[in-house]
């Protein structure tokens, strides 16, 4: 057994639970890298890693039966609904009360885009050439001044680009958010195993871990002190989004409302598939009578053609990542109780440290997923929403969810709130982009504003 002064029972463990091959080049690096390796060590929950390991090798558990799940149809509103003004009415009183923070999860790179750094980075504006995160920053900031309130920004990075977001946001004065009010943490991480279930070198002196999903932003929330600190400050909803899509609402009086009124736990917003294969999972009640989402991957063929008497896709309500979570019940599925989000093991190629160099070998990453959540409470609702209003990813370098995807919903979007408001915009103008300190909605955009007959416009708030 290998030695070092004052580490004896971290290596001890090691040992104890077989996993001693991750020394094998314990004679070739320095002491400092020694305890590197060590301290990398040190935070591991081994019987955590058996445990996942074996749920690994015996695979995912028959899936429990399910039928779609009920929903909020946006048609209730149209239909003058009084349900619905109230809900808008009662969102908006929490949001004055400071009762909501916003939280974007952006641990992700650009990669996929073409894209070096940050997704949040990404320059999405399509005329101003804004990064997400200034589209974001701007939302916060035009809500906390519609509301006459501070609204916290909670934003999740990755080990990976977490000090990059940090520099931009201070480089860019936090987009005019004060930095009392906006928070920014790591998610965590989880080690990988091979095959056998041991720990995989990705140098001689660490462990490869990978990040543990998206579902482990609510863990990364809790652990990093955020979540105390908005209970202290008397957050009582937070508002989930992902930094990829810059059409979403992230304060919304309507869907805050309905998450009040019902007296749900988790609350998310959906919207109609455009066709049976859309990349998106669905929203469905489980036998036991939990709301959960189903993967797009794991509905079967025919269950995503399936029709009902009026012609509509049974399973039709698309789940597009955007939640609202009630602190109490957040530190309930955070603070150590049996009550947590399961990992779930995907089989994958690894970059593995050996004595030949890096070897390319089959491995089990772990990761949780945020929609498991759902199930875990009785009370939670669905709330549907309009894709054209709140839905442009941006993933992919070109065609479905791109960059040139979402800046053509924008300048839609814009379009349709400057008609709404009886606003003509000049026949030469070929993209219209309305700043988020201008307008979060139609009312908000002044009667009297005029659109510039210019080929490109984006349209800010008048500077006094």
């Amino acid at each position: 057994m290998i030695s070092f002064p004052g580490r004896e029972e971290v290596i001890r463990r090691v040992y104890d639970h077989g996993q001693e091959r991750i020394f094998d080049f314990w004679n070739e690096i320095s002491d400092s890298e020694k305890l590197r390796l060590l301290d990398d060590v040190e935070s591991i929950d081994f019987t955590l890693l058996e445990r996942l390991f074996r749920q690994a090798e015996q695979g995912s558990p028959p899936p429990m039966g399910f039928e779609p799940a009920p929903y909020i149809p946006l048609a209730g509103e149209e239909e003058g609904g009084a349900e619905f003004r109230e809900a808008r009415e009662r969102g908006r009183e929490l949001i004055s009360e400071g009762a909501v923070a916003a939280f974007v999860v952006a641990g992700g790179q650009g990669s996929r885009l073409g894209f070096d750094g940050p997704k949040g980075l990404f320059s999405a504006g399509p005329v101003s050439g804004k990064s997400l995160f200034q589209i974001h920053a701007e939302q916060i900031h035009k809500s906390s001044e519609k509301f006459g309130v501070r609204i916290p920004w909670l934003i999740m990075t990755s080990h990976s680009n977490h000090d990059q977001t940090v520099r931009f946001l201070e480089d860019n004065s936090r987009f005019g958010l004060d930095a009392a009010d906006v928070y920014v943490f790591p998610q965590g991480m989880i080690p990988s195993l091979d095959l056998e279930g041991k720990l995989i070198l990705e140098t001689p002196s660490s462990i490869f871990k990978n990040p543990d999903g998206h579902g482990g932003s609510l863990g990364a929330l809790a652990g990093s002190g955020t979540l105390h600190a908005m209970r202290e400050r008397g957050i009582r909803i937070i508002s989930y989004f992902q930094v990829d899509n810059p059409l979403v609402s992230i304060i919304d009086p309507l869907f805050i409302g309905f998450h009040s009124l019902r007296k749900a736990d988790i609350s998310s917003k959906g919207l109609m598939k455009a066709y049976p294969e859309e990349r998106i999972g669905v929203f469905v009640r489980f036998d036991n009578g939990a709301i959960g989402v189903v993967e797009y991957s794991d509905l079967p063929e025919e269950l995503q053609k399936q029709r009902d008497e009026r012609g509509r896709l049974r399973y039709r309500m698309g789940s597009i990542a955007i939640h609202l979570f009630g602190v109490d019940y957040l530190e309930s599925i955070t603070g150590g109780t049996d009550l947590s989000l399961p990992f779930h093991a995907a089989r994958k190629k690894i970059g593995s440290h050996t004595a030949n160099g890096i070897r390319e070998i089959d491995g089990y990453k772990f990761e949780k997923f945020v929609f498991d959540a759902l199930p875990l409470t009785e009370r939670n609702i669905v709330l549907e929403t309009k894709r054209e209003e709140e839905f442009a990813p941006i993933k992919n370098p070109s065609g479905v969810d791109s960059v040139e995807s979402a800046q053509g919903l924008m300048d839609a979007r814009a379009r349709r709130w400057l008609r709404e408001r009886g606003i003509d915009v000049p026949p030469s103008t070929a993209v219209v982009e309305i700043s988020p300190l201008l307008a979060l909605e139609p009312g908000d955009i002044p009667a009297s504003l005029r659109v510039p007959d210019r080929k490109r416009v984006n349209l800010e708030p008048d500077k006094d």
